[in-house]
């Protein structure tokens, strides 16, 4: 399992080293949560390969272990053996580690036919509601009720039936409701219906996962169909390769004046968005042999006006890195936040660096380039810390970031494959006053 960098660690970059060489991508943070969930649902011991060796992971190795699920988590590889019925509960202080927890719950309740959960926890770069997870829930036959952040979801003998559940909220289709949802339906016995689905690489690879085992999905013009399956099957699956981890690593590598190779990974699974959004700032991605990408930087970084929004767009989770990139691009640039109400939580450290950003609501603006200098800085969520980074690696002389346990949250090992790639990069121990 992963292991817990200290609090009180801090890394020191040097920047001024453009990056180059090869990494391989890790398994993807983000389907990987969602199918440690979806592994509750089964009812015979499964593997999933390839998964991330990251912070997350151990917690919701734990959580599973909790409900009396075994797990063990070597080499990449995460084994379950289920419980013949799951213990009802989310364990109430991991659970608000993770931004999973209600998939989890889903998954436990669709087992279990009850079970009590605490409110998610993850980044706090902005609120996360979880209305439609409950909505979900309760569509799928359970009474769900409050006492203060910890919900209680409880069906009828006979557990959770057949359902219709809008997932839509303001901001587009949410993702993590959708696959409550499918993992919720998919031990109702008949067919239920998802409308307004997201279509997330998270949420097409657990339905991807679940069809494998037996459950009957359908995308159709009215949404999704999902059919229940009475025996959820076990044996092995892979999770695909780290989209957020390869963007990241390639705008480390464009922010400093190099390029990369990154293996396990193919141009196909970066999102339109965010290969358009590269490929206006002069970054181009091309396919390589064996499913590896290269880099090729043509002339300065160009200014891009670009927008988050659902898959196959600009995927939220890579606007934070995008923003420090775009320091050093020419011109002034804007990225609009539609996936959540804001996402501004990396702007101040990156100005300490003297960059010049504004952040305006769902807006942030970026006048480049600008000549970066040493800072002192620290993040509270994973992409924020990662923007910070990415900026100390272009600055002139030696940066301090704090908050490397977030950074842990979500790279398993980012910051050797920067230093594999010729960034000075140290691991310090806080100073004490």
């Amino acid at each position: 399992m992963a292991q817990p960098l200290a609090d009180s660690l801090v890394v020191q970059v040097t920047g001024g080293r453009p990056l180059s060489g090869q990494i391989r991508v890790q398994g993807s943070k983000n389907i990987a949560l969602h199918l440690y969930a979806a592994a509750l649902l089964a009812d015979a011991p499964l593997v999933l390969h390839g998964v991330p060796s990251i912070l997350d992971t151990d917690v919701c190795a734990r959580i599973l272990s909790h409900t009396g699920t075994h797990v063990t988590v070597v080499d990449g590889h995460f084994t379950v053996s289920p419980a013949d019925v799951p213990r009802p509960v989310i364990h109430p202080q991991l659970g608000r580690r993770v931004r999973t927890t209600c998939v989890l719950a889903a998954a436990v309740l669709a087992r279990a036919g009850q079970v009590t959960f605490p409110s998610p926890g993850g980044d706090a770069f902005c609120a996360r509601l979880i209305d439609r997870h409950l909505a979900a829930m309760e569509a799928a036959g359970a009474t769900v009720t409050a006492d203060g952040d910890r919900f209680t979801a409880r069906c009828a003998p006979g557990g959770v039936r057949p359902f219709t559940v809008d997932v839509r909220t303001p901001y587009g289709p949410s993702l993590g409701a959708t696959v409550t949802a499918m993992l919720l339906a998919s031990r109702a016995p008949g067919t239920s219906r998802i409308t307004s689905p997201s279509i997330e690489p998270e949420v097409t690879e657990t339905a991807r996962f679940l069809i494998d085992r037996g459950v009957g999905v359908e995308w159709g013009k009215d949404g999704l169909r999902v059919t229940g399956a009475h025996h959820i099957g076990g044996g092995s699956f892979t999770v695909t390769g780290d989209r957020i981890e390869a963007a990241t690593m390639i705008m480390a590598a464009a922010v400093t004046g190099g390029s990369i190779t990154l293996t396990d990974i193919t141009t196909a699974d970066i999102p339109h968005g965010l290969a358009a959004a590269f490929a206006d700032a002069g970054v181009h991605l091309v396919d390589g042999p064996d499913t590896t990408v290269h880099t090729v930087l043509h002339g300065p970084l160009r200014a891009v006006e670009t927008a988050t929004g659902p898959h196959p767009g600009l995927p939220t989770d890579t606007a934070p890195q995008l923003t420090a990139m775009l320091t050093q691009a020419q011109g002034s640039s804007l990225i609009a936040e539609r996936i959540y109400p804001r996402r501004d939580t990396h702007v101040a450290g990156l100005v300490v660096f003297g960059a010049e950003i504004s952040s305006r609501g769902s807006l942030i603006s970026v006048h480049g380039k600008t000549r970066l200098r040493a800072a002192d800085v620290a993040a509270e969520d994973i992409r924020a810390v990662t923007a910070l980074l990415l900026v100390a690696l272009a600055a002139d002389g030696a940066s301090t970031i704090r908050g490397m346990y977030h950074l842990r949250r979500g790279y398993g090992h980012l910051l050797s494959n920067l230093a594999t790639l010729g960034a000075d990069i140290t691991t310090l121990p806080e100073a004490r006053p």
